[in-house]
């Protein structure tokens, strides 16, 4: 079943572990107290740092649905549905698979999430003090969010085997 499409899931998945990254990077330089421009650039850039993280997972797990030819979520709930479709085997007539996702890297998803969710709704009321399990779960997902979704793939497309030496 080697697909060309994981190409593109690699590349989303290395632009959400750069962005997971840079945004434990943002949240360790602090600044968010800062008056003037100073402050609203370290919150901004935090808070669009972990919404283009968290989107490109999204789009690497779209993508992954894709090429299992399954639906993609639809519907207000899209986002929280594709993180527990994602984070479950899929067992239906004729179908199914693992889940995508391991508990500790579903649980570290679900959080960006979160966080995207309430940045995207509340920009005015950002308050870093309280993002501290979001970025928490950013640095994890920064490392093993990869290595994860590789492991995947091989259970579902192993590599071929090795050509015979003559």
């Amino acid at each position: 079943m080697t697909d060309a499409r994981w190409t593109e899931v690699d590349d989303d998945l290395g632009a959400a572990c750069r962005h997971f990254g840079r945004a434990a990077d943002l949240f360790d330089e602090g600044g968010f107290d800062l008056d003037g421009l100073a402050g609203y650039k370290q919150d901004m850039a935090l808070q669009h740092a972990m919404q283009s993280a968290h989107t490109s997972l999204e789009n690497a797990l779209v993508r992954i649905l894709e090429i299992l030819n399954e639906e993609r979520p639809t519907g207000e709930r899209w986002h929280a549905d594709l993180v527990r479709r994602a984070s479950r085997p899929l067992m239906t007539p004729g179908r199914s698979r693992p889940p995508i996702l391991t508990p500790d890297v579903a649980g570290d998803v679900e959080e960006t999430r979160r966080f995207r969710h309430r940045a995207t709704h509340n920009y005015d009321d950002f308050d870093p003090t309280r993002a501290v399990p979001s970025i928490d779960a950013a640095r994890r997902l920064a490392t093993s969010l990869k290595p994860s979704i590789a492991a995947f793939r091989t259970t579902i497309d192993p590599p071929p085997a090795p050509l015979p030496v003559a």
